[in-house]
């Protein structure tokens, strides 16, 4: 299980990214993440939308409501502009830590 701080910490990059794909709404993007993490990273509702509106009104996001297949009212979430502009500073940012600590956790050379 991850922490709660890395979760927190990596929540908008994910939802960026996931919305990047594609317009999608709460309860599948809550599956992809736990697909894509193999169950490492499991959101609740109680988690995602909170974090969902934030976005939305710091303009990274907008959502519109619609109607699914099997007749759900659902919201659909779309990244925007603004939201592209941060992913990519965002994906700038991790790249910079995973580039660190890649370098920090490499195997350390033998002695002679």
């Amino acid at each position: 299980m991850i922490s709660k701080a890395l979760t927190a910490a990596s929540t908008k990059p994910i939802i960026l990214t996931i919305l990047k794909e594609g317009e999608d709404y709460g309860y599948n993007i809550i599956q992809r993440v736990k697909d894509l993490s193999k169950g490492s990273l499991e959101w609740s509702d109680g988690m995602l939308y909170p974090v969902l509106q934030r976005m939305e009104k710091e303009g990274l996001i907008v959502s519109r409501w619609n109607i699914s297949k099997e007749g759900r009212h659902r919201k659909y979430y779309k990244i925007t502009e603004e939201g592209r502009k941060e992913l990519e500073t965002e994906m700038n940012q991790w790249g910079d830590i995973i580039g660190a600590l890649s370098k920090l956790w490499k195997p350390l050379p033998t002695a002679e």
